[in-house]
């Protein structure tokens, strides 16, 4: 039955929409076996906000706190089709309700953390631009909250989850590596009450989703980065380093010893770092002949960039797949599209699905 499931979902394209409910990913079941998928990103409907009129929607509950419950119980039974190195990203929003906030974002992270849920990261989605407000004593809505998702373990070493920083630096290095994001609204016309921007989706797949898992083991490869010996040549002082670096006929193991000591060597970077002192005599003759060549140059190899060096994989020598993405509340469908831009694979789930561009 496993064998059966894996092999039918080769036959899906590379983005598929299915019509079901959130609550009951039952159809799920004809194509993927269970941890079947990388990373689940979604947005789900904001309390309150628009009446669908359909029988099964979620985000008309009479309280705040009955929608955050009914949204928790349906985010938790997610956690069987979620690999163990995945994680889930969910959109958030909140509402005015007789003239107050009623705090969905912390309800539903207060929630989800007594269901034993971990959450990674709460990012702050900030819209330059939104809706204004008709009311006088209310500020514009100017952002959302992303949590960033693990399910309950049983051991904390379990814990570890797919988180690739360096994709989000090289493929957009305009995006924040902070938790604060600042992303348009979508103005795309799909015909969607309340457009997913591909940019948060993109920049949440670039982090969470990997881009080779074993299709036997299921382990992703996992990348390996290192401090690069190119600088940012866009800087005067950059390529002044890089000049002193090649007349002074320093190595690798210079450069290295450089990362090692850091700044804290000297001045107030010795007395606070707790690193200071520990590096062998060698790593300390090395930086001391670095820092004569380079001079006060040397500090710009102690923060050099990153590069990609390789990959960690597993040892079955087997065939690789590309990332699969979940969105359960597939709206416009803007998570399918911003992976199948990054090559991933993904199928969303809609009470009322839209039709896929081009279909």
């Amino acid at each position: 039955m496993l064998d059966n499931q894996i092999n039918n979902h080769h036959h899906l394209q590379s983005i598929e929409v299915l019509e079901g409910n959130a609550r009951h990913l039952d159809k799920l079941s004809h194509y993927f076996p269970a941890q079947g998928f990388d990373v689940i990103v979604t947005s789900p409907p904001y309390w309150q906000r628009r009446d669908y009129e359909h029988p099964d929607q979620l985000g008309q509950e009479k309280t705040p706190e009955q929608f955050v419950e009914t949204l928790a119980d349906t985010v938790a039974g997610w956690a069987q089709w979620l690999a163990s190195h995945g994680s889930i990203f969910i959109n958030l929003a909140d509402t005015h309700y007789k003239g107050f906030l009623v705090g969905v974002p912390i309800l539903f992270e207060i929630a989800m953390r007594k269901r034993g849920w971990h959450v990674a990261h709460r990012v702050i989605w900030s819209k330059p631009s939104s809706v204004p407000t008709s009311s006088s004593k209310r500020l514009a809505s100017r952002h959302e909250t992303v949590l960033q998702l693990v399910a309950p373990r049983k051991r904390k070493s379990d814990l570890n989850y797919y988180f690739d920083r360096f994709a989000l630096t090289k493929y957009n290095p305009k995006a924040e590596i902070g938790d604060v994001w600042h992303v348009s609204p979508s103005r795309r016309l799909s015909g969607h009450v309340a457009p997913f921007p591909v940019e948060l989706v993109r920049r949440i797949l670039l982090l969470a989703c990997p881009e080779q898992v074993c299709e036997t083991c299921g382990k992703p490869f996992t990348r390996l980065v290192g401090p690069s010996e190119i600088l940012d040549d866009k800087r005067p002082q950059a390529r002044r380093a890089m000049e002193l670096f090649q007349e002074s006929g320093l190595t690798k193991e210079h450069l290295a010893a450089i990362r090692a000591v850091g700044i804290s060597d000297a001045g107030m970077g010795k007395k606070l770092q707790k690193g200071s002192g520990r590096n062998s005599a060698y790593i300390q003759k090395l930086a001391i002949e670095a820092k004569a060549a380079l001079g006060g140059y040397f500090r710009e190899y102690t923060f050099a960039p990153k590069e990609h060096l390789g990959w960690e994989t597993c040892s079955c020598n087997t065939c690789v797949r590309p990332g699969w993405v979940l969105d359960p509340f597939a709206g416009s469908n803007t998570s399918l599209y911003a992976a199948q831009e990054l090559g991933f694979r993904a199928v969303g789930v809609d009470l009322t699905p839209h039709p896929l561009l081009g279909r």
